[in-house]
């Protein structure tokens, strides 16, 4: 009876581990689904700006100046080992800082590096200075105040002046900064570009933790708008 006992309870255990994964799938399916500012409609004219993803990981692709907010001074050139000449955009994503400074590539990512990303770590920003937007876009056209709300919601991330962090970087035209908060299963990366859209009231997906449940909700950057 003990012996049968132990097993059932070994079970269950076994059972509420693996159902965790599921809960939390189910919840980022849910929160892609259901929007906040539902009323928002893409502006017929504005700044068209991108979100960048890879499959993991999505960034806000920004003008490096554009309705008199210009990026440039904050960050400057100097801050990145070889950005390309006259670079007209910078890309802008935040993450756990393990993760971020100690995986180059999805190959070293450690067991150790995950689990503190998923339980919390502290925040870090990961902004890159690029002549193109990049591929994988989608695009959204934004009106002049959702904009200035976007810009404004993003460089409060910086915490005060931008302190970047003394990395190489994965390339010649990316730097990390301190950011401001930390990381989770539930802050998320891609979570926390929705929340990035949400401040400047435009439509997206009230939870987010995976790319696909955000960029599916805006066109293409091929498409017209």
């Amino acid at each position: 009876m003990g012996r049968r006992r132990k097993g059932g309870w070994g079970r269950r255990i076994g059972l509420a581990l693996l159902g965790v994964p599921l809960l939390i799938l189910l919840a980022g399916v849910v929160g892609a689904l259901v929007p906040v500012n539902a009323g928002w409609r893409e502006a017929e004219q504005g700044t068209t700006i991108y979100l960048r993803s890879n499959g993991v990981h999505t960034d806000i692709v920004m003008p490096a100046n554009a309705n008199g907010l210009d990026w440039r001074p904050l960050l400057p050139e100097g801050d990145f080992a070889a950005p390309p000449f006259g670079a007209r955009w910078f890309g802008f994503g935040a993450g756990e800082r393990k993760v971020y400074l100690e995986t180059p590539t999805w190959r070293d990512l450690t067991l150790g590096t995950a689990l503190h990303a998923l339980t919390g770590g502290e925040r870090v920003l990961h902004v890159d200075r690029t002549a193109d937007p990049g591929v994988e876009l989608v695009a959204i056209r934004l009106r002049p105040e959702e904009y200035r709300r976007l810009w404004a919601a993003i460089r409060a991330e910086f915490d005060g002046p931008p302190r970047r962090i003394d990395h190489a970087g994965y390339g010649s035209d990316d730097a990390f900064y301190e950011g401001r908060g930390h990381a989770s299963a539930v802050q998320t990366c891609n979570q926390w570009v929705a929340d990035k859209l949400r401040l400047a009231g435009v439509r997206t997906s009230l939870w987010s933790p995976l790319p696909n449940g955000l960029m599916w909700r805006y066109r293409k950057a091929d498409q017209p708008g």
